[in-house]
């Protein structure tokens, strides 16, 4: 949706050895291909550098999954991403204490570790750890990650105390964490090492306990001040009663679903506890993503919609009034509605001399929309000029957000009406209280620059 401007925009070489051979992609394939990169590319810009913290259990470590988490892996490295991966091993853990001939104890989802099951813990974690590090050392041509080694290192980063007794049940070697050493977890991320992490702590006594994955991730995320805390999951993300997945949530609107909404699957149950509490106590965002999902990290990362759930503390979508930063994303924001006519093409330069004119949404840190305000205060009017938003954006109820704070701000200043042109969105604003109206009904001034070529349509609403 848009509204016009309230100023006058006319003021092969053969493929080397053991590089794949370049193969031409039909013409759509190119253009959908192009238009993805170019889209990906402000994500790539904002996480360079930044720290990610992934966490995934036992059935994504032996699963069909792996190999693609080791390439995804592999690429978010490649584009300066610092990886912190914390694995789990349930499943083997399982499978090792059934070939002891041991079963398996837990008392509210959490696994009592006895001395047995410590040994079949250690054996399960070791060979786990072994098999993930070999994924994620590849670098077979023909494959995503030739050419990209990646250093995986490790260490005793978590120290542990025991869980103890809760209901009568002594959970014995299972621990929880009690410190996580943030400063070698940071210097091996400095020298562009991959860290791995095993869900194993040791206590300054030297015992060693059994940790669950998700609460070393945490744990790993706060103290590392990760940007983004990813889980692979059980589900497609957070599901609300009515079966659809809920894109963005705030920490205290998970905590009500948690606490009310019922029927999470077994991976949520424990995963959004923790997701709410890293959000809550600095970790930029969590992201629960489904992980049977190929290419879900890639999907929920360089996409605008993204795939899963994202758990932050404050809302996603924030609207503010614009800066002198700003003028770059408005351009690339307006540019193809001004391409396609729906817009008045306006330059940087007017752009820069009436930043202060224009109020923007931001989505996790990234400009989205925009609408400014124009006062004509000698006619107790204002026109609401260049109300655009983002296409993949346009079914989040922006367009209403930014009209509210345009009309506040026209209030502030004493205003009686606002009116706005515009060539295409004329149902829009008859829904949102404008009535339709003729070119003598605006101030003398913006009459003057009125354009009869455009044609454009003038609505009015009374403030």
């Amino acid at each position: 949706m848009s509204a016009e401007s309230a100023s006058n925009a006319h003021s092969s070489p053969d493929a080397c050895a053991g590089t794949p051979p370049r193969v031409s992609p039909p013409f759509d394939s190119s253009a959908h291909f192009v238009a993805w990169v170019r889209g990906a590319a402000p994500y790539i810009h904002a996480f360079r550098g930044k720290t990610f913290v992934v966490g995934f259990d036992g059935e994504v470590a032996a699963g069909a999954a792996a190999q693609s988490l080791a390439y995804d892996c592999n690429l978010l490295a490649a584009l300066g991403i610092r990886l912190v991966l914390v694995h789990g091993a349930r499943p083997q853990i399982d499978a090792e204490m059934m070939r002891r001939g041991l079963a398996p104890r837990f008392h509210n989802g959490l696994r009592v570790t006895d001395p047995a099951t410590l040994e079949c813990v250690k054996t399960a974690m070791a060979v786990t750890r072994f098999e993930v590090e070999a994924l994620l050392s590849q670098g077979l041509p023909n494959t995503p990650m030739a050419g990209g080694y990646m250093r995986v290192t490790g260490g005793n980063f978590i120290t542990a105390r025991p869980v103890g007794v809760f209901d009568g049940v002594d959970y014995q070697y299972t621990g929880t964490v009690r410190k996580v050493i943030a400063d070698e977890i940071n210097a091996d991320l400095d020298q562009q090492n991959v860290v791995l992490i095993t869900p194993l702590g040791m206590s300054p006594t030297g015992e060693i306990f059994n940790l669950a994955m998700e609460e070393v991730a945490e744990a790993v995320a706060i103290a590392v001040k990760a940007e983004k805390l990813v889980y692979l999951c059980d589900a497609p993300g957070l599901i609300d009663r009515d079966g659809r997945l809920l894109d963005s949530v705030t920490a205290d609107e998970a905590q009500r679903h948690l606490d009310t909404a019922g029927g999470l699957t077994e991976d949520m149950h424990f995963y959004l506890p923790c997701a709410i509490r890293a959000v809550r106590r600095g970790v930029g965002r969590c992201h629960l993503i489904d992980r049977d999902r190929d290419g879900a990290l890639l999907l929920e990362f360089f996409t605008p919609a993204g795939v899963g759930t994202v758990v932050s503390r404050d809302p996603l979508f924030r609207v503010r009034e614009a800066h002198g930063d700003d003028v770059g994303p408005l351009v690339a924001l307006i540019s193809p509605m001004e391409a396609d006519g729906t817009l008045v093409r306006r330059g940087r330069e007017l752009l820069e001399r009436e930043i202060d004119r224009f109020t923007v949404v931001e989505h996790d840190g990234m400009l989205v929309a925009c609408a400014a305000l124009y006062p004509f205060t000698d006619d107790n009017a204002a026109e609401l000029a260049c109300l655009a938003v983002a296409p993949e954006y346009r079914r989040a109820g922006l367009g209403e957000q930014l009209l509210a704070r345009i009309e506040r701000r026209a209030r502030l200043e004493r205003l009686e009406r606002l009116f706005v042109l515009t060539t295409r969105t004329a149902h829009w604003f008859r829904e949102h209280g404008f009535s339709e109206t003729g070119p003598e009904a605006l101030p003398r001034q913006k009459r003057e620059l009125y354009n009869l070529q455009r044609r454009s349509k003038v609505f009015v609403k009374v403030l």
